[in-house]
């Protein structure tokens, strides 16, 4: 793994765990995206959905639901 990838994985990991934290459920996600360091939500938006295989937003209602069930 390059550095580069290291760095975009660490980013990708940050983002998601920001995207499933209730406290920050009132923050848009380029406001989370650009925090962790993404410059560009379309890259963002891409290379996120590609390591996750869903969308930032779906993550986020994904997250919501389950603790609504909690």
């Amino acid at each position: 793994m390059s550095f580069t990838d290291y760095v975009l994985a660490q980013r990708l990991a940050r983002t998601h765990r920001m995207l499933i934290d209730p406290r920050r459920a009132g923050e848009k996600i380029s406001t989370i995206a650009f925090d962790s360091g993404f410059g560009d939500v379309s890259y963002f938006n891409r290379v996120f959905r590609q390591r996750f295989g869903e969308t930032p937003s779906a993550i986020r209602v994904t997250a919501r639901r389950a603790m609504r069930r909690a």
